[in-house]
């Protein structure tokens, strides 16, 4: 017989402007210390807000497929038994004028509750995570999405700052992103980054900085230069959405989004003067399982199980 202990099963569901993302984690205490376990990601493209940020509403077959897909979360809740879940919404479910009735029809057909959570919740609920990574000196967190990007300000892995902007990648695409937010975004990040000690840093999440770091070679924790970023970029913006699929494999949903992405990172990193950003590859859906972990870690059990 030996003394195990039984994990604690989480689940998020983070509902973004470009696709929906749900993850399972297993936590299990081992020693003094608890470990974190990948069981389940899927990744599903449903794009809410190339119909929100133009029309301001979602339409009826995309309310039907996003019933269905949170039918199929619904089972996987209950075959993996997991013990507690979140589901957050961001820009694009939030800015719907139909975004209740959304809310309504899923828990209607499904029983999973979603709430709605603004930019600087999300922002928030990400550096749980993203602070981890932060050393001495100061650091500039990015994190670009769909509907939004939200940045934050950090001193010796102290929060001081935080900001979202209504300017996202596929915002950004839809040719729905204002001067005005780009100037805003720009007066902002050089007022708060002016005070910036010489060993700066950018941080950055998000499925386009991790898709353009895979792209650069970028492997490990070492920083990654802002030149080739720029050198990835200029790559892509030669080549056709069907090159970027066939060529560098990029799925369809990414190959159209991830230069207006690019081009938000690299302006922020330029107007901060910072010549290097790390790319830690965490988002919502990991603060999300912090989130619940802080919460329940209580409930990670010992057991009996035959040898």
């Amino acid at each position: 017989m030996e003394l195990l202990n039984h994990p604690l099963k989480l689940a998020a569901i983070d509902i973004g402007s470009n696709a929906i993302r749900f993850q399972i984690t297993s936590v299990h205490r081992y020693q003094q210390s608890y470990t974190f376990k990948k069981v389940e990601y899927i990744r599903f493209p449903i794009r809410l807000g190339e119909e929100v940020f133009i029309k301001g509403t979602i339409s009826t077959w995309k309310m039907e497929k996003m019933v269905k897909l949170f039918k199929a979360f619904s089972l996987l809740i209950d075959l993996y038994e997991i013990d507690h879940y979140l589901v957050y919404a961001t820009s694009a479910l939030r800015e719907a004028s139909n975004g209740q009735e959304v809310i309504k029809l899923v828990e209607e057909h499904t029983g999973i509750k979603i709430k709605l959570i603004d930019g600087l919740k999300e922002a928030e609920i990400i550096n749980r995570v993203v602070q981890e990574h932060m050393g001495v000196g100061s650091y500039l967190h990015i994190d670009v999405g769909g509907g939004s990007t939200e940045i934050t300000t950090f001193l010796n892995g102290v929060k001081q700052k935080s900001i979202s902007f209504t300017l996202g990648s596929v915002r950004r695409l839809d040719g729905q992103d204002s001067p005005e937010v780009w100037k805003e975004m720009e007066k902002w990040i050089q007022k708060n980054t002016s005070d910036f000690s010489k060993q700066r840093m950018a941080v950055g999440t998000g499925g386009n900085i991790n898709k353009i770091a895979e792209l650069a070679g970028h492997r490990g924790n070492k920083a990654l230069d802002i030149k080739k970023i720029q050198a990835v970029v200029n790559k892509l913006k030669k080549m056709t959405i069907e090159q970027r699929v066939n060529e560098f494999m990029l799925n369809p949903d990414r190959a159209d989004v991830i230069v207006p992405a690019a081009d938000i990172y690299l302006s922020v990193m330029k107007w901060a003067g910072i010549e290097q950003i790390e790319v830690p590859v965490l988002g919502l859906k990991d603060g999300m399982i912090r989130m619940l972990f802080e919460k329940h870690a209580g409930e990670v059990k010992n057991f009996t199980a035959d040898r």
